[in-house]
């Protein structure tokens, strides 16, 4: 375990700057693929090889969604010949040390990069560091961001810093405000900057054109110009302008949410996205979305057995194992509910599609009462806050199963919060003459609005009974 990890490495652009930079706070944004998720790994990397006594943090709004993707990309396209060389060792973590990486030197443990979410904060928040990483920086809240600046106090480099790697949002974003006011450093990466997708010339690789020039630039609207563009903006005549992230985001339901009622709504697709959400109401009347499928090219049967694997498991009075018996998918008396049962299965109204989820769910639906207008006029009272300070409705961080990845690969949006930002009013519709909004990657947008007009605006007549 002595001998030297051996690291290849070509910054560039906003990652040289990166590599410099001696602020308490930087930031490196830019569009999809410019690397600046890569640069800052490597520079945490370099660190903790480089700097005996080395603690850094790795981070991300939500552990799970760390383990899926910053940690992948570390392991590997930074860090692999040094684990494979046994430089660096995963360690998975104890009742009292967090998961990390251990670098070795001369037989013992030289420097530590610990890695977490700040949806659970205790462990990684107690100690101290040197250096950390914020991947996906716009998900944090600015408590969250001025929470880790406090643990920068390891002292084993000249400069204690809390970097940040993300996709322009918002202008409106705390973090952009935050560069604005001279609080941290904004640093700006151009695909350029990345060297598997763009020559030293300035042109693209063969996977650059099919990247950049195919799937970046077939993008619309908010997202192209996020995405593409790398602009920090709002899209124009966003429909929800009452959406705020750091109010209706949030990280877990109450822990007395176990008996609220519940809801499912569905939005019905194939090439594009099926859609069922899973809702709870608490004793205030406010809805949570805590469970979200969205996913393309499925089946509806293969919906129904998605839906219900979620929610109930084999039944505890078998011993499944001892019998040598295996609970069968169909047969309902095999099976126990984790939670409630739906107090309504409310549907598009596609009669052939709504007929087959009701023989697998074995429930009963309730047709979705589509009127646009007021439906939307729903939801955006209900995205208000109120007097007591909170809104209405909320929506959980991670409630997505499954990410689709065709859709992730195609920069479309994945659930509920990412179709949010990008529903909009038609261009040159003036406000008394929008009738519905864009119809483009909207499908959570209509299954939220069938559960809000169910709810606060009467069911429409339509149920039917399974027997």
């Amino acid at each position: 375990m002595t001998a030297p990890a051996v690291v290849r490495y070509e910054p560039r652009g906003a990652a040289v700057e990166l590599f410099k930079s001696t602020e308490k706070e930087v930031l490196i944004s830019g569009p999809a693929g410019t690397g600046k998720s890569v640069a800052a790994l490597f520079r945490m990397h370099l660190a903790a090889l480089n700097n005996p006594g080395f603690r850094g943090l790795i981070v991300r709004k939500t552990a799970a969604s760390l383990g899926s993707t910053t940690l992948v990309t570390f392991e590997k396209k930074v860090a692999s010949e040094a684990l494979a060389e046994g430089v660096v060792v995963w360690y998975g973590g104890s009742p009292r040390e967090a998961p990390c990486y251990r670098y070795y030197r001369d037989g013992s443990v030289s420097s530590t990069i610990v890695v977490g979410g700040m949806d659970k904060p205790a462990k990684i928040m107690s100690s101290e560091y040197d250096l950390i990483f914020v991947d996906e920086a716009t998900e944090l809240t600015v408590t969250d961001w001025e929470s880790a600046r406090t643990r920068l106090r390891n002292g084993r480099r000249a400069r204690q810093q809390l970097m940040g790697a993300c996709n322009p949002d918002s202008e409106h974003h705390w973090m952009n405000q935050r560069a604005t006011e001279g609080r941290l450093r904004m640093l700006y990466s151009t695909h350029r900057d990345n060297p598997a997708y763009v020559n030293r010339d300035g042109s693209l690789t063969e996977a650059g054109r099919d990247y950049i020039d195919g799937t970046l630039a077939g993008l619309t609207g908010i997202r192209r110009k996020r995405l593409y563009e790398g602009k920090w903006t709002s899209a124009e005549g966003v429909v929800y302008d009452g959406w705020d992230p750091a109010i209706h985001l949030v990280d877990r339901m109450p822990t007395s949410s176990k008996t609220w009622i519940r809801y499912y709504s569905v939005d019905f697709g194939f090439s594009n996205p099926f859609t069922c959400q899973f809702w709870a109401e608490d004793p205030d009347g406010r809805l949570w979305l805590y469970r979200e499928i969205y996913r393309t090219k499925r089946l509806v049967e293969d919906h129904a057995m998605d839906i219900l694997a979620t929610v109930r498991r084999p039944h505890g009075d078998v011993n499944w194992t001892q019998s040598g018996r295996t609970p069968d998918p169909k047969n309902p008396a095999h099976w126990e509910w984790n939670e409630p049962k739906p107090r309504a299965v409310i549907c598009d109204h596609d009669a052939e599609d709504r007929a087959t989820l009701e023989r697998y769910l074995g429930m009963s639906t309730v047709a979705a009462r589509k009127s646009v207008s007021d439906g939307i006029q729903a939801v955006q009272s209900r995205l208000k806050v109120q007097p007591d300070g909170k809104p209405r409705l909320f929506v959980v961080r991670g409630a997505l199963v499954e990410p689709d990845p065709d859709l992730a690969a195609a920069k479309k949006p994945l659930c509920f919060a990412d179709e949010i930002p990008g529903y909009v009013w038609p261009t040159g519709v003036k406000p008394d003459k929008r009738e519905a909004p864009v119809k483009e990657d909207d499908h959570a947008m209509d299954a939220g609005r069938y559960m809000t007009a169910h709810r606060d605006l009467g069911a429409r007549p339509g149920i039917r009974i399974v027997r």
